[in-house]
């Protein structure tokens, strides 16, 4: 039994199979005159078509994290904001990428939206947002997740999953709404970007992007990278 488990395991995940898949991007390009000057404006523009594009979660993105040591982390994480200086999440504090951020501030941002063949990677330094605009995104938010922010240690060891639920009644019936207030471990932390890069998918692999590149002056620099 143990031998045709494994025997069927391999056949069905060999690499030949996972190495067939592929598909042709075909849908758009992305060339030089027809991109903004600030990347700014061209994440705009292509976050607006990708809300057109009726993108579920589009705002869903990987955040990478290193330890002081060089040690890579990588999640999926919701941006909740972004202008002229930068790109905002909120979370725990004494998370694991928490931890890892305060070891070394450096961090990537990707979003892959399939649906339109593009992706967008975003280097940077991340920085606490104020309690202020912390407070005021804790509070946007619905009471349940704000108790559940409360309640739960994230990335610590727990004894199981009714100890947490147990923990979150508890609070749920001690608090009333106007008490849930953010706790201080609680908040933002916005990645203002060095390296902005716009990937559009293309035919046989030969993809277009477009790197800007923060220069010392403040201005962008913008090449074409080989795919």
């Amino acid at each position: 039994m143990t031998v045709s488990f494994f025997s069927n395991f391999e056949k069905d995940f060999s690499m030949n199979s996972i190495a067939s898949i592929r598909k042709d991007y075909r849908l758009r390009s992305l060339s030089e005159k027809d991109i903004a000057s600030d990347p700014f404006v061209q994440f705009t523009k292509w976050w607006n078509e990708a809300q057109q594009a009726q993108i579920e979660e589009l705002n869903a993105m990987t955040l990478a994290t290193a330890s002081a040591d060089g040690i890579p982390s990588a999640r999926i994480v919701l941006l909740k904001g972004f202008d002229k200086n930068g790109f905002v999440f909120f979370t725990n504090y004494n998370s694991f990428k928490g931890q890892q951020l305060f070891e070394n501030p450096r961090a990537c941002l990707v979003f892959f939206w399939k649906e339109v063949e593009r992706q967008i990677r975003i280097t940077g330094i991340a920085e606490r947002t104020s309690e202020k605009e912390s407070d005021e995104y804790f509070n946007s938010r619905p009471a349940g997740s704000r108790i559940g922010a409360i309640a739960s240690p994230q990335s610590e060891i727990i004894k199981d999953r009714n100890w947490l639920e147990e923990k979150e009644k508890k609070l749920a019936a001690e608090l009333n709404e106007k008490e849930i207030k953010r706790p201080v471990h609680w908040g933002g932390y916005r990645v203002k970007p060095v390296t902005i890069e716009f990937w559009q998918g293309r035919s046989n692999r030969l993809h277009d992007r477009i790197q800007y590149t923060l220069q010392e002056d403040a201005k962008w620099n913008i090449d074409r990278l080989a795919p």
